[in-house]
């Protein structure tokens, strides 16, 4: 179809960013809001509706025809782009949103008045036919039930809650993989709780930025305090937000390896030594980019060990951590060091003058290598024992083959 020169040049500035747009047409010399939609990338989303043969089966396609303008506006997220878009179509009602929906199909989230709050959802029907009980605050109306479950999936990642009507943990799965924070096991006081259920709510109500920055300011409260594992939790709450990945939120099917929802990266090291001159450290990178949590050898690093000249494991570990994290390299969610309770110590004194909120785990030998010992600090996320085993091999491999190479060098030159 032929454009205008406005949409024309529009399109071609859109931002491949999420957010929503959109359509305006013209009634008796008045603009007038035809559509919203959301989108993954403006650009790519925009620009698809006037590459397609028009056939008007949908309504979206008779908005193509009338469009006279087009605006935007720009989300740090899909997830965001969601809810923006079913506000905006809940105040504005545009012509071609509403048209042909049968509003009894709406559902609302409401937020129970239990001791610890659940997130329930109910059709329009349910309200009307006052099945709706014991519910202290709703929210809606959505138009799609099955985003908004993606929604609550997503953020319940962030912040668990409990989400089964028995008012215990004993045999909750979800309990037992993370996405319930355990209240009726003592695991979480009330008052942590009901920031979990108040920061889903403030994401609901489009106050992301809010929440961050409420986050923030807690979490620093906390560590001049030296409060260090309430205030990792929190900046691992900052974290997720700053980097959430909804492209399920806009209901496309990517065939691609789907990534985790949430960026996770685990950072192992180890000291080699066999002789003063040739004492190394070493960086491995465990990572989710493909999905799962595998060795990213890309992001690997090797330090040749410069103010250590006597073979002393502590002081080296001490110094490749220093120069690591005075890099600006990608912080880790997690930190596994091939040492003991000793090593734990040490890590925990770099990252308190340093100012890191990192959880830590040290691995120590045991009786055979296999048997792992494990000290631990900090609100160390979920992961396998096997899981750290090949962290803590790795980083030792990686260590003894750059150490090798160094020694082998060093005889050529004699």
């Amino acid at each position: 179809m032929k454009l205008n020169k406005e949409i024309t040049e529009k399109i071609a500035k859109l931002p491949n960013e999420p957010g929503i747009y959109f359509f305006y047409g013209q009634e008796k010399g008045i603009e007038k809001l035809l559509y919203v939609g959301k989108a993954t990338s403006l650009k790519s989303r925009v620009s698809s509706y006037f590459q397609k043969k028009l056939n008007y089966e949908r309504p979206i396609e008779f908005v193509i025809s009338q469009i006279a303008k087009i605006k935007i506006k720009k989300t740090e997220s899909v997830l965001e782009a969601y809810f923006l878009e079913q506000k905006t179509i809940n105040n504005l009602q545009p012509k071609y949103n509403v048209l042909g929906k049968d509003d009894k199909s709406f559902v609302y989230v409401g937020v129970t008045k239990e001791e610890f709050p659940r997130f329930l959802i109910y059709r329009k029907t349910d309200l009307e036919q006052g099945l709706v009980k014991d519910i202290s605050r709703m929210y809606g109306p959505f138009v799609s039930k099955h985003s908004v479950e993606n929604a609550l999936k997503i953020l319940r990642k962030i912040f668990p809650y409990h989400s089964n009507v028995q008012k215990t943990e004993k045999g909750c799965l979800d309990y037992q993989i993370g996405l319930c924070p355990g209240p009726y096991a003592g695991k979480i006081s009330s008052e942590n709780y009901h920031k979990n259920i108040e920061a889903i709510e403030m994401i609901f109500s489009g106050k992301k930025r809010l929440l961050i920055k409420k986050l923030q300011r807690k979490m620093n409260q906390l560590a001049k305090r030296e409060i260090f594992e309430e205030a990792a939790i929190l900046r691992n709450q900052v974290f997720s937000l700053q980097h959430i990945q909804d492209m399920a939120m806009v209901g496309q099917r990517n065939k691609q390896k789907r990534h985790s929802n949430i960026k996770f990266r685990v950072e192992g090291y180890d000291i080699s030594n066999t002789g003063k001159n040739q004492m190394v450290g070493s960086m491995v990178v465990f990572d989710n980019q493909n999905g799962i949590i595998e060795a990213n050898k890309s992001e690997y690093r090797k330090f040749k060990i410069k103010r250590n000249t006597t073979q002393n494991d502590l002081a080296a570990m001490k110094e490749i951590l220093e120069r690591r994290f005075s890099n600006k390299w990608t912080l880790p969610n997690l930190v596994i060091i091939d040492g003991g309770s000793v090593h734990l110590r040490l890590t925990r004194e770099v990252f308190s003058e340093m100012k890191l909120l990192i959880p830590i785990i040290t691995v120590a030998k045991g009786p055979t290598r296999k048997r792992l010992k494990l000290f631990s600090y900090g609100n160390v996320p979920r992961i396998t024992k096997k899981t750290i085993a090949q962290v803590r091999d790795e980083a030792h491999r990686f260590a003894i083959g750059y150490h090798r190479k160094l020694r082998a060098k060093s005889l050529l030159n004699k």
